[in-house]
């Protein structure tokens, strides 16, 4: 992660967010709160539309960060999601804004800032953009884009091993079920941002949809191997036992 200490900061009134590329994300929050304290803010043109991204969400726990997802996630024996998400469109997400499409787009819509920097398009293009600092454990980098908690909840109760072994453990810690809440997925795939396209989804009947969730998630399906679900701890002894006797 890049080092805050090398960039140089600073909030306009106008603004929400000014700052350069892969600074924290827990500091452009905070400063973003300090400038919607301002009178004037509410007609300000980096407004963020109330009800979209992460801070649309009940947040009931902290955001710790796809680093502490890394350490289980990354492996054979769970699927390596981490190998999935890096492939797909979340983690390229902030990435994304600084393409010529993106910039483009942006000045077409007006937006004072590049939209890298920019709140209407951070608020859904990283990972808890707006979001109570209090609830930022871990500092957030922008270059991770959509992380894992965005679509499965703030993790911080969630993410021990003992803990995310059991589903049940799990779910009345945070975790978030999202086959069962589509909309946490429409909290940004929903008609508010400027790509949106009625027809985007086109299913196996011929018809089409603007959001479809199960085509949705079979774009990016990362599960976990059936045959580990509820046995994670037992099996990750198991292959810890083997690595050790190989060694000796």
């Amino acid at each position: 992660m890049v080092s805050i200490d090398r960039y140089r900061e600073r909030v306009e009134r106008r603004h929400l967010v000014r700052c350069f590329r892969r600074v924290r994300v827990a500091t452009i929050f905070a400063l973003w709160l300090v400038t919607a304290a301002a009178s004037a803010l509410a007609q300000s043109p980096m407004a963020v539309t109330p009800g979209i991204g992460d801070a649309s969400a009940p947040i009931e726990h902290d955001y710790v960060g796809v680093a502490k997802c890394r350490s289980c996630h990354r492996k054979e024996l769970m699927g390596d999601q981490i190998a999935v998400w890096r492939r797909g469109p979340h983690h390229s997400s902030w990435a994304t804004l600084e393409s010529p499409e993106s910039i483009a787009l942006g000045q077409s819509l007006g937006l004072t800032e590049p939209p890298a920097e920019s709140a209407e398009c951070l608020v859904c293009h990283v990972t808890a953009f707006g979001v109570p600092p209090d609830r930022i454990a871990r500092s957030l980098d922008l270059a991770d884009g959509v992380q894992c908690e965005s679509c499965h909840g703030p993790g911080r109760r969630y993410r021990k091993k003992k803990i995310m072994s059991d589903p049940d453990k799990a779910r009345a810690n945070g975790l978030w079920v999202i086959s069962a809440d589509s909309g946490i997925c429409e909290r940004c795939h929903n008609a508010q941002s400027p790509t949106f396209k009625t027809d985007r989804f086109v299913r196996q009947d011929g018809s089409t949809s603007a959001f479809d969730y199960e085509l949705a998630v079979e774009a990016i399906a990362h599960p976990i191997p059936e045959h580990v679900k509820g046995r994670y701890l037992e099996l990750d002894a198991e292959r810890r036992k083997k690595l050790k006797e190989a060694s000796d």
